[in-house]
C-alpha cells in the first residue's frame, strides 16, 4: 500500500494505508497501517526501494578505492585490512564433538 501511494505521489498516511488495505479485501490488524505510516514518516521511499537489493545495511559505506579526505594521509591497504585470530583447532580445546 505504502509503494503504490508513494508511486502515485500521495502521502503515506495510516489512512491512506488503511483505506487501500480495505479496498482489497486485506485482513490486518489495526496497528498495523500506523506503524508503517510513523516508520515511512520522513523516509524516501524511492531511495528505500532502490537500495533493497544493493545489500548496505543502512549507511553508505566509501567504495574500495575511495580518495582519503582531504588533509588526510591514506593508509596503506595492508596496515587497513585487520588481521582475523586463526581459528582454534579442536586439539587445542580438547574437545571433539563425534567422541
Amino acid at each position: 500500500a505504502a509503494l503504490i501511494l508513494h508511486d502515485d505521489e500521495i502521502p503515506v498516511t495510516d489512512e491512506k494505508i488503511s483505506t487501500l488495505l480495505n479496498a482489497a479485501k486485506v485482513e490486518f490488524e489495526a496497528f498495523w497501517p500506523s506503524l508503517f505510516a510513523n516508520a515511512l514518516a520522513g523516509a524516501n521511499i524511492g531511495e528505500l526501494v532502490a537500495s533493497v537489493g544493493s545489500g548496505s545495511g543502512g549507511g553508505a559505506a566509501p567504495a574500495a578505492g575511495a580518495a582519503p579526505a582531504a588533509g588526510g594521509d591514506a593508509a596503506p591497504a595492508a596496515e587497513a585490512k585487520k588481521e582475523e585470530p586463526e581459528e582454534e583447532s579442536d586439539e587445542e580445546m580438547d574437545f571433539d564433538l563425534f567422541d
